[in-house]
This record gives structure tokens, sequence and C-alpha cells, in this order.
């Protein structure tokens, strides 16, 4: 398959414009460090490709021919353009000053609204966000955000929120299943987190908090936290979450606190820095936990 571009050998012409510019293949090869015979060797094979002349060879040097002056105008016109740009590129590296971990949820739901407004006055520092429902450390991060009891790891563990964990679902939900306390949910449908890798509160927990029994509804199970939220909002059924994190989503009306009950959550969200963290990734560390 031919290149788009209809180029001759790209070492060719800069072998080309070389000689062509120092008047020289002697010239050109001190500048380029290879021999004469390898420069003259790449000319030649380039006015094959091309059907003609470029040089008049003379016994002191070499003179172009009008073609040869074309094509001499024409590369040093596209050299000029591509140098610029890469002179422009060097001078703003593509640089990453922040990396922070967090959850699906809690970088939809949270983190990615408090990005832009951080932007908003700190416009010069990048962020780059790790999106993972896997807990551990895989990968290099300067932040990260857990839901967790605070661990001596090594890390910096600060508090996002600790807040309570509700039962939530559309107000279609609860006028239809006749939702007015804790108890009224037991056997209505409920959407379950289930996930080996996290150790989140589920509704057996909940109602036991509550003093009341499991549940003996219609169920749901799914093992990522924004699916189980999309679920509730189509009246699914009703699902567990936290306050904090969910003020955004409350606020729109898209869910609604069923029943006046809630449970302190056993752990918190807490964000974590890394000891090597740069200056800027604890400016953004610093202006989260303040915000």
């Amino acid at each position: 398959m031919r290149n788009r571009y209809d180029f001759s050998s790209m070492t060719a012409l800069i072998c080309f414009e070389a000689a062509a510019r120092t008047g020289g293949f002697k010239t050109a090869a001190r500048e380029m460090n290879v021999t004469p015979a390898a420069i003259s060797h790449q000319i030649k094979a380039l006015e094959r490709d091309l059907g003609c002349a470029l040089f008049i060879r003379r016994h002191r040097g070499v003179e172009l021919t009008e073609k040869g002056a074309f094509l001499l105008v024409a590369l040093q016109r596209g050299f000029e353009t591509i140098s610029d740009t890469v002179g422009q590129l060097r001078e703003r590296p593509e640089t990453v000053d922040v990396t922070i971990r967090a959850s699906t949820a809690v970088s939809a739901l949270w983190l990615t609204p408090k990005i832009g407004a951080f932007w908003r006055h700190h416009p010069g520092v990048t962020v780059s966000q790790i999106v993972s429902d896997v807990p551990g450390s895989a990968g290099r991060h300067d932040l990260c955000i857990r839901y967790a009891i605070p661990q001596d790891n090594g890390e910096e563990w600060r508090p996002l929120f600790h807040d309570r964990i509700l039962a939530l679902g559309t107000e279609r939900f609860r006028q239809e299943h006749g939702i007015r306390s804790a108890a009224d949910l037991l056997s209505a449908p409920l959407i379950h987190m289930r996930s080996e890798d996290n150790d989140w509160t589920g509704w057996t927990e909940w109602f036991a908090a509550l003093e009341l029994p499991a549940p003996r509804g219609r169920s749901l199970h799914v093992n990522n936290h924004m699916i189980a939220l999309q679920a509730a909002q189509d009246d699914v059924g009703a699902v567990l979450g936290w306050g904090g994190l969910l003020g955004h989503l409350l606020d729109q009306g898209g869910l609604v606190r069923l029943v006046p009950e809630s449970i302190p959550s056993p752990a918190g969200f807490y964000l974590t820095t890394h000891p090597r963290a740069s200056a800027k990734a604890r400016l953004f560390a610093d202006w989260l936990v303040g915000g």
C-alpha cells in the first residue's frame, strides 16, 4: 500500500537538502556525519526516483539545476515548519502534575466536578485520573481517594467526608410501594452491591443496624455502584448510598431519600497522599480537603 504522501525516501531528501544548502557533497557529509559517497548514493537514488537531474556535477563542486532549486525551496519550507512545531512542543511538554486514583462512582459523582472547580483557580496544574473499582495501589499515583479505615501504610490519610448511609430511590418508586419507614423496605425490591473487592455495607447489615430482620423482597445484584444508582433511577429498586458522595445527585432530584432512618458509615472517604507526591499534587490535595 502506497503512503498517502507522495514522498521519495526521507533520507534521500534530507541528504539532498544538506548538499544543496552547503554547496557540496563533502560539506553535507561532514554535517550529517556520513561519507561523501553515502551522500552521493542517496542523491543518485533520488534523481532516479524523480526522473530528473537535481545537480550539475562540476570539478570543484555541484550546482543546482532549475528543478533542484525548485525542490530545495519546497523542502526548506517544509523543514522550517516542522522545526518550528517541534520547538514549540519542546517548550510546552505535555507533563502531568497530579495523578489521582478513585473509583468510578467517586470519580463521576464527586471528583470530576471538583477538578473543574479547581482549574478555575489553578488553570496551569494538569490532573490525570486513574479510575478503578479494584482496591489497591497498583500503578503510580500521587493521591488516592479510598473508602476505608485509615491504615499505617506510609501514606498520609486525610478525611474528605464520613457520612451516613441512606436508602435511596425515586419518588415514583416510593409512592408505588408505599414506603414511609425502613420497615416498609423489607418487602420492596432492593438493589444489592456485591463485590469481592469492596467491603461495603449491604442491605442486611443496614437493616440489622436498625434492629430489623433481613429483607425478603425481590433483589437485583450488581458489582458496580454507578450501575446500581442508574438502576435505582430507572425504578428497578431501592439502593444504599452515602449522603456526602451523592449530594449533587440528590440535589438534582434524580434520587430521593426514601425513609428518615439511616446508619453511620463504618468507614469514611479519605484522601491519601504518596510520600513522594509533588508540591502541585499537595496543592491539589489541600484544595480537595479544604473544599
